[in-house]
C-alpha cells in the first residue's frame, strides 16, 4: 500500500484538526503515521486515521486525551481499527466491569470461567473480555487510579484461560508465539494460545519483549508451523525486526504479525490476522499439515 497513505495536512483537513495537534498526539500517545516509504515523510494509513478518528470523537465528548489515546490504541480485539466492528456485549461484561472495580476477585473469576467454559475462549475474547478491558481502561486516570483494576482483571483473565487444557506431548507443529521487542502486553497471545488448545492444538509462548534474535533462534531450534508476533502500540511495531524471523530456518508456514502497533508495509511473506478468529484460521491448517 506503499504511497497510497494520506499526509498529515490531508489527515487534519479531514478530521478538522490542526497538524500540530497531529504531532502532539503523535509525539505524546503514539497516535502517529505508520506508512513508510523510502525517502518520504511517513503517511497515514486507512488504520491510523481510524484511531485518529476515535480520537477526536472521544475527546469532544470530554474524555481526556491520554484516555482517549489508549482507547484508540488498545486494538484489544487484535484487528487493524479501521476494520474493527465491535461485536454486541455479553450481558454479563456490565456485572464483570462492576466486580473488577470492585476489586472482587471470586466473581470476576466467576464470570469469565462461566463465558469460557461455555461458549468457548473466542466467544469469552470478544463479546465479555475485551469491551470490559476496554472499559477499565476508559476509566483510569493520569495519576495511576484504576490501574489496580485493570491488573487484577487482567490476573483473573489469564487465571482462567489456563484452566483450558493443553495438549500433551512434543510437537514440531506447536505454534510460537511471542511479543514484539520491546511489546509488553502477552494477554492476546494467552488468548491465542487457550483458543489454539480448545482446537487440540499445542503452542509454546515466549512472552514479552522477544529480540529477534532470540526468536529466530527459537525457531530454528522448535521448527513451528506457524510464528505470531504481537505489537500492541506502534512504538514496539517496526516491521524490520520481523527480517531474522523470515531468515530463520526451517522457515515456518505461517508468519503472522499480530495486533494494531505494527507499522505498514510488512514484509512479504507476512499475514496480518484481523481478529482472534482470522488467526485461528490461518494456524490451524498449517498445524494440521505437519507430520506429529
Amino acid at each position: 500500500m506503499g504511497g497510497q497513505g494520506r499526509s498529515a495536512g490531508d489527515v487534519a483537513r479531514r478530521l478538522g484538526v490542526a497538524v500540530t495537534t497531529l504531532r502532539t498526539w503523535h509525539q505524546r500517545y503514539g497516535l502517529g503515521p505508520s506508512e513508510h516509504v523510502a525517502h518520504r515523510h511517513r503517511r497515514y494509513t486507512p488504520d491510523d486515521v481510524a484511531r485518529l478518528e476515535v480520537m477526536c470523537r472521544l475527546t469532544t465528548e470530554g474524555v481526556p486525551a491520554h484516555e482517549a489515546a489508549r482507547i484508540a490504541l488498545a486494538g484489544l480485539p487484535g484487528e487493524p481499527a479501521a476494520a474493527r466492528l465491535a461485536p454486541e456485549p455479553d450481558p454479563s461484561a456490565r456485572g464483570l466491569t462492576v466486580a473488577a472495580v470492585r476489586l472482587d476477585m471470586p466473581a470476576m473469576l466467576s464470570t469469565i470461567a462461566a463465558a469460557v467454559r461455555g461458549r468457548g475462549v473466542v466467544y469469552a475474547w470478544d463479546h465479555l473480555l475485551c469491551p470490559v478491558l476496554v472499559e477499565v481502561a476508559r476509566r483510569q486516570q493520569p495519576d495511576g487510579h484504576m490501574i489496580e483494576v485493570e491488573h487484577l482483571l487482567s490476573r483473573c483473565i489469564l487465571e482462567v484461560l489456563w484452566t483450558v487444557p493443553r495438549p500433551f506431548g512434543a510437537s514440531a507443529a506447536r505454534p510460537l508465539l511471542a511479543c514484539a521487542a520491546e511489546e509488553q502486553h502477552t494477554l492476546p497471545l494467552e488468548a491465542l494460545a487457550a483458543a489454539l488448545a480448545e482446537q487440540g492444538c499445542g503452542s509454546r509462548m515466549l512472552g514479552a519483549r522477544v529480540p529477534p534474535l532470540a526468536l529466530a533462534d527459537a525457531i530454528r531450534r522448535t521448527g513451528p508451523a506457524a510464528v505470531f508476533i504481537w505489537s500492541q502500540f506502534a512504538a514496539t511495531g517496526d516491521p524490520a525486526q520481523l527480517t531474522p524471523v523470515l531468515a530463520a530456518r526451517p522457515r515456518p508456514a505461517l508468519i503472522a504479525a499480530a495486533g494494531p502497533g505494527w507499522s505498514t508495509p510488512l514484509p512479504d511473506g507476512v499475514s496480518r490476522p484481523a481478529d482472534l478468529t482470522d488467526a485461528l484460521r490461518l494456524a490451524l491448517p498449517v498445524t494440521a499439515a505437519r507430520p506429529r
